[in-house]
């Protein structure tokens, strides 16, 4: 059984098909070549870096892009005429694309190549309204002065009809 049926799922909720199209990724990135070789490393408790090798690309060959929660990172493979030099040729040099589904607030924060290895850090940036909060419990009866206000206000608005 390769495939999931969601339809069910479907029927009564709302707003799910983002899981559907998370477990296709998931699914497709499996079958997906796994060139060029990468490493995920958590630096901090927020803080991410992929790193890529991709010995033989310069910058201009690569190219990073992070939309929708999907980071796309590819390189087109430099042109070189010296195709009747190699005896052997087993540095791989072929154009490449590696999609990474990133969760919710995870920013870029920028990426540098060196020795042949790309890294792109990554941070967890969650808005301030998402954070936990601290409700702080007051002494005392509760205060309501503007739901006070208008019963007053309402009151004497029947009593003065009533009297006419």
């Amino acid at each position: 059984m390769n495939a999931l049926d969601f339809s069910p799922l479907f029927r009564t909720a709302i707003g799910f098909d983002r899981l559907a199209r998370l477990a296709d990724t998931a699914r497709a990135a499996a079958e997906a070549p796994s060139y060029p070789p990468y490493n995920i490393e958590r630096t901090a408790d927020d803080s991410y870096v992929l790193t890529m090798a991709v010995a033989g690309f310069s910058q201009s060959d690569i190219e990073i892009t992070a939309q929708d929660n999907v980071l796309l990172v590819s390189g087109k493979a430099p042109q070189a005429n010296d195709e009747g030099r190699y005896l052997h040729r087993g540095i791989a040099g072929r154009a490449f694309e590696r999609r990474f589904v990133l969760a919710d607030h995870i920013r870029v924060e920028g990426a540098s190549l060196q020795n042949g290895l790309l890294h792109v850090s990554l941070r967890r940036e969650v808005p301030e309204q998402l954070k936990p909060r601290r409700i702080e419990i007051a002494q005392g009866a509760p205060q309501r002065p503007a739901l006070e206000g208008r019963v007053e206000a309402a009151n004497s608005q029947e009593s003065g009809a009533q009297a006419a």
